[in-house]
């Protein structure tokens, strides 16, 4: 017992903000009596939040060098989403290569910000600033003020769609499909875990005792069965789901396991030691900002989808709700310290506060003003756990 306290007290920072969702999900469960965890609330979550969570995947790269954030992710989705409604409901293109063309546009957006921030060193906060004032105008130049729609079924099942059930065949009931998906998530998840454990043994790299080993892996497993059988109890996986899982899973990788995430990883830990010993600095700021506007056109396509529309006022405040989801999530202030799992944490907080307190009637200023006290305890427990950690 003694050993596990002391883990887990080792691990307090990681498993905080895993421990604050669970107690914030259990709170609205019992305070909106229990209409949070109903499978309909649960499917609605996953689709009012997937653009935030796709923005936060991408302001937590930009965080880890050296605590820069993107003040225009908003306005590059909205531009991006009135550009794809263009070119499909006004010029009638087919979806796919709308879809291309718009991911592109996005990546020149971030090219054009990555210059000035990487090559002319002009801070980021202010390149973002006026980023966000030019993209708003270029939607509202775009769409001339007007809403645009309606897409193609296609384009909105991205945003809204759901997996067939390809096991069942039709009919009422369970979706087996996604149940499946379950089952095969926890196994892989399973071996993907003890293969990485046999290869930290095998290089003497410390690892956690077995039982302690055995209960973080069997509650995951537990939680991504119970999570796809409220899925399954609904209309199953939805398409955003699928593709979240691919980006979190594809940047988790390219964070933990290539050169280019160590690059960014020590540029935001030391700039100028980054630089000396090899790491292009320059390059590695332009491409985290490209990567930024290109998940900032992603989360406009999604968004419009959603809506069934693009409209001059999407994406406002989509920044704050991407750069709160990383800070809550425990990505540092001053960089190189964060994680993509973290910021997914830090984004379904901010999404079951927004969910429960509108379930409850709360009103809108004081959803803001409670988001904005959990956004200051957060860092103040980084800045804490830091200052207890020297």
């Amino acid at each position: 017992m003694e050993k596990i306290l002391h883990t887990f007290k080792s691990h307090m920072r990681q498993y905080a903000m895993i421990i604050a969702l669970v107690a914030i999900m259990i709170l609205f469960q019992v305070t909106t009596g229990g209409i949070l965890l109903k499978p309909l609330n649960v499917t609605n979550l996953v689709l009012q939040n997937s653009y935030i969570l796709v923005l936060a995947i991408g302001m937590l790269l930009c965080i880890l060098t050296g605590g820069n954030i993107d003040l225009s992710v908003g306005s590059v989705a909205a531009f991006v989403g009135a550009v794809s409604a263009t070119f499909i409901v006004t010029f009638h293109m087919p979806v796919f290569p709308a879809l291309i063309l718009s991911l592109i546009i996005g990546a020149l957006a971030g090219a054009w910000q990555g210059y000035w921030i990487a090559y002319v060193r002009i801070p980021a906060f202010i390149v973002t600033l006026s980023g966000m004032l030019v993209f708003r105008g270029f939607t509202m130049i775009t769409l001339k003020g007007q809403t645009l729609a309606p897409f193609p079924v296609s384009y909105q099942k991205i945003a809204s769609g759901f997996i067939p059930d390809v096991l069942r065949g039709g009919g009422e009931g369970l979706h087996i499909t996604t149940l499946v998906i379950g089952v095969v998530c926890a196994i892989v998840y399973l071996i993907s875990v003890l293969r990485d454990r046999r290869s930290k043994q095998k290089y003497d790299f410390v690892v956690s005792s077995i039982p302690v080993f055995a209960l973080k892996v069997g509650l995951m497993m537990v939680v991504i069965n119970t999570f796809t059988y409220w899925l399954a109890r609904y209309r199953g996986i939805p398409n955003v789901l699928v593709l979240l899982t691919v980006l979190v899973m594809a940047y988790t990788f390219m964070t933990n396991k290539t050169i280019v995430g160590r690059h960014i990883y020590a540029f935001g830990g030391n700039e100028k030691a980054a630089k000396l010993s090899g790491v292009k600095t320059n390059r590695v700021l332009f491409g985290v900002y490209v990567n930024m506007s290109v998940l900032a056109a992603l989360a406009g396509i999604i968004f419009a989808g959603r809506l069934n529309a693009a409209t001059p006022k999407a994406g406002t405040l989509f920044e704050l709700d991407a750069i709160a989801s990383c800070f809550i999530g425990g990505a540092s202030a001053t960089g190189g310290v964060g994680t993509i799992i973290g910021a997914i944490i830090g984004g379904l907080i901010m999404g079951v506060l927004n969910n429960g307190m509108s379930i409850m009637g709360i009103s809108i200023d004081w959803q803001q003003s409670i988001k904005g006290l959990v956004l200051l305890f957060a860092v103040a427990f980084d800045v804490y756990s830091k200052s207890k950690s020297k």
